[in-house]
């Protein structure tokens, strides 16, 4: 057996080999720490250190929450951290979380951080949906959220698309409906700036807005369990929080069948998995109710301990540490309440400094762009003036050019006037000419009419005389046929007829030949007076043809002219001669008529 000295030199060595200390890491909403404990803290030392590193003086809504075998439990402060059923993880993981809820905020919550953390915990707990939140409260819980984060709103800075990595709205909310991000993003940013007309928000009021919302909804602040009213009846849940207990149907987290407030609760017991709720008054029923874990029903009895402690204490007066803690929130909220007046104060001051320097820079460059255009505006009266000299020299010059052209024109207007007397006279002879041609071609057409009666009265009497002819050569043949058998009868020749007497003969010989020549010579006259008058027409359209080659060299003349007394007008550039009427006959088309029917003719 060894020695006394050996036994406690190796008892000595195991105790150097177990670690005094160990390794907790605490995970509260907006950081993670971690420290190294002692191997005898208890739950109390290693709660008092995480408080004391947050700077929380508002203790009893908090606690060290742990998971273990898919359930939570909190860390118990009487009893060594790690005797209890944590994990053996290293290092040892906690959540620092609230266990309990107030039943109203803005009385309850004095301290900022502890404001601050019960936002960031109700805000999670939203989020994940394990508060049911309706969409339009989702919307305004957003925008104060937002107001809390960004601060007032600003159009200049908050542009659209400022709150595209921010968690703001539920899944089952965004999925109710069928919009877009930006969509909603334009609705909460919409909520977002009206927090600034209405009032000016800082990050502790809008949580603090956020907060008081947020505690109106049914979820706010319960912890649930699944149990059974007995051993054989259907699943119920328990609701545990700061106004009591409250029992739900499993499918139904929002009303409670049956609530027990802590004020009419007398006694909670229970005896491994049976609760019991004694109600004040004597003459209600029991209740019982019962839970299938023991560690459910220890973390089931704490909260009922925890929630009814607080219960009690808010019907009592302050303790002095909190009536010290809200005189120094007091005084906190004052002068803070003080140094953002000043602030804004200031940053009134600073921007009505910055409108003043920006109106003033702005009015700087009106003046300089006034000057700019002053100048601009001086050198261009300059060359204006320069230019309007050379204008008013070359109007001068236009002016005696005009003057002269003036005299010419006056000159071309009297050489026109004299042309159009003359023109006027010729007029008038060539209208007498063409009167005088007119009565001609009247004469001319009477004369033409009756020769053509006289020619009709000649064809007739000729149509008389050839009808005469034919009957008495009829006549003579008829005569000669009745001779001629005679003749041949006798065989002798032929004596030369006698000429037959004359009351025997309707025509005699003397009467034919009378005929023939008279004939003749009415063919030759007719002939003769056809001759002539062809001859005298041809000579009337000679001279009507005359006649109107010379009235258009006359019209073209007069045109020709007026258009040299408009173009004289038009050269004149201001001296405006009167235009000079010549007349024109309204017969010339009846005269052209005329002439087309005795060309004609």
């Amino acid at each position: 057996f060894p020695g006394p000295n050996i036994v406690k030199m190796s008892i000595l060595g195991l105790k150097k080999k177990q670690p005094k200390t160990f390794k907790v890491k605490v995970i509260t909403m907006d950081a993670e720490m971690e420290f190294s404990c002692e191997v005898k803290w208890k739950g109390k030392d290693l709660f008092d250190l995480v408080c004391r590193t947050v700077g929380l003086r508002e203790t009893w809504f908090f606690g060290l929450r742990y998971t273990i075998k898919d359930t939570y439990a909190w860390l118990k402060q009487e009893k060594r951290v790690l005797e209890q059923e944590v994990p053996k993880d290293s290092p040892i993981t906690f959540h620092f979380l609230a266990k309990f809820f107030p039943e109203k905020v803005e009385e309850e919550l004095v301290q900022e951080i502890t404001q601050h953390l019960f936002f960031l915990q109700v805000k999670k707990q939203i989020l994940d949906e394990e508060i049911f939140c309706s969409p339009e409260a989702s919307v305004l819980l957003a925008s104060y959220a937002v107001q809390a984060k960004y601060g007032d709103y600003d159009p200049n800075f908050h542009k659209p698309g400022f709150l595209a990595q921010d968690e703001l709205l539920p899944k089952r909310v965004l999925m109710q409906y069928q919009m877009t991000a930006d969509m909603w993003e334009e609705k909460i940013t919409a909520w977002y700036a009206e927090h600034r007309g209405i009032a000016s928000l800082n990050r502790d009021e809008a949580e603090m807005e956020y907060l008081k919302i947020a505690q109106d909804l049914e979820m706010y602040g319960v912890s649930y369990f699944a149990i059974t009213q007995n051993k054989r009846d259907t699943d119920l849940l328990l609701g545990v929080d700061a106004q009591g207990l409250h029992i739900y149907s499993p499918n139904s987290k929002l009303s409670p069948n049956k609530s027990f407030p802590w004020s009419g609760i007398r006694n909670i017991s229970y005896s491994e998995k049976e609760f019991t709720i004694k109600p004040l008054d004597k003459k209600k029923d029991v209740f019982k109710f019962y839970s299938s874990q023991l560690r459910v029903n220890k973390l089931i009895l704490q909260l009922c301990i925890g929630n009814h402690d607080l219960f009690m204490r808010r019907r009592k007066v302050d303790s002095i540490e909190v009536q010290q803690m809200k005189a120094q929130a007091k005084e906190e909220k004052a002068r803070k309440k003080m140094e953002r007046q000043i602030l804004a104060r200031e940053k009134q001051m600073r921007e009505e400094a910055e409108r003043a320097k920006e109106e003033m820079e702005r009015r700087l460059f009106q003046l300089q762009d006034e000057a700019r255009l002053a100048n601009e505006a001086l050198l261009r009266s300059e060359e204006t003036a320069d230019l309007l000299a050379e204008k008013a020299q070359i109007a001068e010059e236009e002016a005696k050019l005009l003057a002269h052209k003036a005299a010419e024109a006056e000159q071309e207007r009297q050489r026109l006037e004299v042309t159009a007397m003359k023109t006027k006279e010729e007029k008038r002879l060539m209208e007498q000419k063409m009167r005088e041609a007119e009565q001609l071609a009247v004469k001319l057409v009477e004369q033409s009419e009756r020769r053509l009666k006289e020619a009709d009265h000649l064809k007739q009497d000729l149509t008389e005389a050839k009808d005469a002819e034919r009957r008495a050569k009829q006549k003579l043949l008829e005569i000669t046929k009745t001779t001629y058998p005679l003749i041949a009868a006798y065989s002798t020749p032929p004596a030369p007829l006698a000429a037959p007497e004359a009351p025997d003969l309707p025509y005699d010989s003397g009467r034919l030949d009378f005929k023939d020549s008279d004939m003749k010579r009415l063919s030759m006259e007719i002939e003769r007076e056809r001759l002539e008058y062809m001859e005298k027409s041809k000579h009337l359209q000679d001279q009507l043809k005359e006649l109107k080659t010379e009235i258009e060299s006359l019209k073209l003349e007069e045109q020709q002219q007026q258009a040299g007394l408009y173009s004289l007008r038009g050269d004149t550039r201001g001296y405006v001669q009167e235009p000079v009427y010549i007349p024109h006959s309204n017969r010339n088309s009846a005269y052209m008529s005329q002439m087309a029917f005795f060309e004609e003719v």
